[in-house]
């Protein structure tokens, strides 16, 4: 005969301080352990939104990232004149050769100097990327000393407002407009134009070059023949693909951190739900042998007494992803380990984060309850009905 599962429910409720106290702590565990993995998911997002799936960026061969790596003019020239290059609305190949640079700004909060990517680019840089919108002030003008900046870049350094002066390169740099890039890295960079950044850095070359291209499906084939020509140098990855790439080391160190701290902290979730199921088991001596004299068996006993520690567990996950899914509203920035450069994001919540906290928080009520759901079912009817 089995315990109906209302009787676990409702001895929820009839201890409501001890029961609010434990989902409560189970709750602030969850919270941690969501927290970390909407960060990792976060920085892995904001990273991975800065590509295309129809853009194909080009690196010299062997280079982790555009920060060290660079194409001379003659592989620059004969990248733009390839066939699969789609082309804009004034017949012009969408193709940019772009630089990429750290520099050092101060932040706006008296938080020290941060590195910030300064990145030279083209006009065409906008098209090959659609998502970015100029949300005030103008493009910059080619030949001048002017730069447009990142939303998040904007709000956090001294000089980087709208009509501000930076000052890097030796040169000094007004803000003429400001960009949104869908929440993606690009918002956290300052752009300008390649040939001036160039002069400025006194850099002959570009970092990388991007395209876009008019046909994604013969991304293969462009792959193929310019990784195998004798006169570059160059890795052809898909953009997306290189963003996500980029986000490994970072993300990953997060979410490891993160397990490890939510492991440890969930050892006194499970002892703080094994003392109050222990405290249950002790109170409900008499409940338990009349439960036994009236033929229910100890398996049934025993599965009652872990569904009511499962349940209270469960609960206290909802709590803390409820609590975790409220930093969807925050940002926050963290250094990017392959660049060490400073990149903002926000915590990003998934189902399968949601998934993972509510199976954690289970396991935690689980192995809280078992042992006293034993010490319940073992219990003798006689010994148990004198109890009070």
């Amino acid at each position: 005969m089995k315990i109906p599962l209302y009787y676990s429910y409702r001895n929820l409720f009839a201890r409501r301080l001890t029961t609010g106290l434990t989902v409560l702590g189970i709750g602030l565990v969850v919270f941690v352990f969501c927290a970390v993995l909407m960060m990792g998911n976060g920085i892995k997002q904001t990273l991975v939104t800065s590509g295309y799936d129809d853009n194909a960026i080009l690196i010299r061969k062997a280079s982790q990232n555009e920060m060290n790596s660079y194409i001379v003019r003659d592989q620059a020239g004969i990248l733009e004149s390839q066939m699969e290059i789609a082309r804009g609305s004034d017949g012009k190949p969408l193709v940019a050769g772009e630089l990429y640079v750290v520099v050092s700004l101060e932040k706006r909060d008296g938080g020290g100097s941060v590195n910030v990517v300064v990145r030279g680019v083209k006009p065409v840089s906008l098209a090959i990327r659609p998502n970015i919108k100029l949300t005030a002030g103008r493009m910059f003008t080619e030949g001048l000393s002017e730069v447009i900046v990142g939303k998040q870049t904007a709000a956090r350094y001294k000089g980087a407002e709208l009509g501000g002066i930076l000052k890097f390169g030796r040169r000094e740099w007004r803000v003429v407009g400001v960009f949104e890039a869908g929440r993606s890295a690009f918002e956290s960079e300052v752009w300008g134009d390649v040939n001036q950044m160039m002069a400025a850095f006194d850099r002959p070359v570009v970092s990388s070059m991007t395209m876009k291209l008019a046909d994604p499906s013969k991304f293969s084939e462009l792959k193929k023949r310019l990784e195998g020509d004798p006169r570059l140098t160059v890795d052809v990855k898909r953009e997306k693909e290189y963003y996500a790439d980029q986000s490994y080391a970072t993300s990953s160190f997060i979410n490891i951190l993160g397990m490890v701290i939510s492991i440890i902290f969930s050892f006194g979730a499970v002892i703080g739900a094994m003392i109050t199921m222990y405290a249950s088991v002790a109170n409900r001596s008499a409940e338990i042998g009349t439960l036994r004299a009236l033929g229910f068996q100890r398996r049934s006993i025993l599965g009652a007494f872990l569904v009511e520690s499962v349940l209270l567990s469960l609960i206290g996950g909802v709590v803390g992803v409820a609590g975790a899914s409220l930093l969807s509203f925050v940002t926050v920035s963290t250094t990017n380990w392959d660049t060490f450069s400073e990149l903002a994001f926000g915590f990003a919540l998934s189902t399968a984060i949601i998934g993972s906290a509510l199976v954690f928080s289970v396991l935690m009520g689980f192995f809280g309850g078992f042992l006293p759901a034993v010490r319940a079912a073992r219990m003798n009817i006689i010994n148990a009905l004198r109890a009070e």
